[in-house]
């Protein structure tokens, strides 16, 4: 009975970088998904992707958790950190090593550079490196299709578009597709929100489910913001942090991104979400990005 209550359960989760500050577009991204997790009455986790230690920002986890709270976002069960997760990874990596599906990879950018920058089949390496990085192989022709929850219908020759992609980097880092595919299995995440900036990583993240014999959720991706020059938030200038102190109107502001109908008569932020969970049409998100300068 326990197991087939999990599989009936939605399971969503928001996954940031503590790489900065939650803006607005990080703000759409974790209300959509807590949307689609809490109208149904489902589970909603939170992951920190700090797999990049290099990137990550010493206390910047605990700041975005802080924020997340002042929205009234609440989650489910133990915060997970993918710092914490390095055998999972290893486990994983050790499977595909072991059935010939991922390899070993000396390659440097150079000669990438001068095979079209892409990797296909075998390593071409001009000399061995004492630190190489490992991919998954992809043949050419393999193809990746899934239907997108807002943007529909997704095709991609992962072959000819990506070629092997890295599972774990030159620096011994792990690669962000292998540990967000481990992550969402170990979690059993059944619907994956997130923003489009990552549409095209899909079709890599399902090719290492389906090799790793791991279930492939559900997904959604949600409309980004831009700025004026169509760039996305997090990479302008124009992505200030939303303020933890004024909360209800940044959540009004990302409700109607999300293409619903605005309601009145809300005064503070639990009434707010209260409200947002009995009216939201998922139907209603618009398969398109939006400009700062369009925002209602």
């Amino acid at each position: 009975m326990i197991a087939a209550d999990r599989i009936m359960t939605t399971v969503g989760r928001f996954a940031p970088s503590p790489t900065g500050p939650l803006h607005a577009g990080s703000l759409l991204a974790a209300f959509g998904s807590w949307l689609m997790a809490r109208r149904r009455g489902g589970l909603w986790h939170v992951r920190i992707e700090d797999v990049d230690r290099v990137r990550a920002v010493p206390g910047m986890a605990e700041q975005q958790l802080t924020m997340l709270q002042a929205f009234g976002l609440d989650w489910d069960g133990p915060i997970v950190r993918q710092s914490d997760r390095d055998a999972l990874y290893q486990q994983a990596l050790d499977r595909l090593l072991a059935a010939g599906e991922a390899f070993v990879c000396h390659c440097s950018r150079r000669d990438l550079e001068a095979s079209g920058g892409r990797h296909h089949g075998r390593c071409t390496a001009s000399a061995p490196r004492p630190d190489p990085a490992i991919r998954l192989r992809v043949p050419r022709g393999t193809r990746v299709a899934f239907d997108d929850r807002v943007r529909g219908r997704i095709e991609q020759d992962v072959g000819e578009a990506v070629g092997d992609f890295v599972l774990r980097r030159a620096d011994g880092l792990w690669a962000y597709q292998l540990a967000v595919v481990v992550d969402d299995a170990a979690q059993h995440v059944t619907e994956v929100v997130r923003g489009a900036d990552l549409l095209d990583s899909t079709p890599r993240q399902i090719l290492l489910q389906r090799r790793l014999g791991l279930p492939t959720p559900a997904y959604v991706h949600l409309p980004l913001l831009l700025d004026a020059h169509g760039r996305k938030l997090s990479k302008s200038h124009a992505a200030l942090p939303i303020d933890a102190a004024s909360p209800l109107p940044a959540l009004q502001h990302a409700w109607r991104q999300l293409g619903q109908a605005p309601f009145a008569d809300v005064q503070d932020v639990p009434s707010f979400l209260d409200r947002a969970c009995a009216r939201f049409e998922p139907a209603r998100i618009p398969p398109h990005d939006h400009r700062l300068c369009d925002a209602p």
